[in-house]
């Protein structure tokens, strides 16, 4: 597997970033301001992220999806750690990520890749999203904010 910066005359692999974040609106706004990353395996697109730049030496990693029947097979650590290298590698001091309140295995992956909670955004999903979220069988409605410095 290859983990690649996006090619600008390339179409964004909107069916993944959706399994992330499933307001297509939001996901081309935040696309269009950051830089969006990808996993090849044979040819395929498999895996994306992408990362944007909030404050000075600060980036926020605003999307990480993998193909549904790949999930388990570490390859949304290797994106996660990916993301890291190549903030750290760009000069960022800080990485920030935040997930729903719901996402038990995201929530476990970021602190393995080094990530700490540091916050939780109340509402964030019932303000910026129209419609409700569920997952694992919760609504998702706060953002747990998360940080690691590079």
């Amino acid at each position: 597997m290859i983990i690649r910066k996006q090619h600008k005359d390339e179409e964004l692999p909107m069916k993944l970033l959706l399994l992330a974040d499933p307001s297509e609106k939001i996901v081309k706004e935040y696309a269009a301001r950051g830089e969006c990353f990808v996993a090849e395996l044979e040819d395929n697109i498999v895996g994306v992220y992408v990362l944007l730049p909030t404050r000075p030496e600060t980036v926020e990693l605003v999307n990480v999806a993998v193909e549904e029947e790949l999930h388990g097979k570490g390859i949304g650590k290797q994106l996660v750690m990916d993301a890291v290298k190549v903030a750290k590698e760009k000069g960022y001091k800080t990485i920030e990520v935040g997930t729903g309140n719901s996402g038990v295995g995201q929530l476990a992956l970021y602190q393995k890749c080094g990530f700490r909670i540091i916050g939780v955004d109340l509402d964030f999903f019932t303000r910026h999203y129209s419609e409700d979220i569920f997952e694992n069988g919760i609504q998702v409605r706060d953002m747990i904010r998360l940080t690691q410095g590079l």
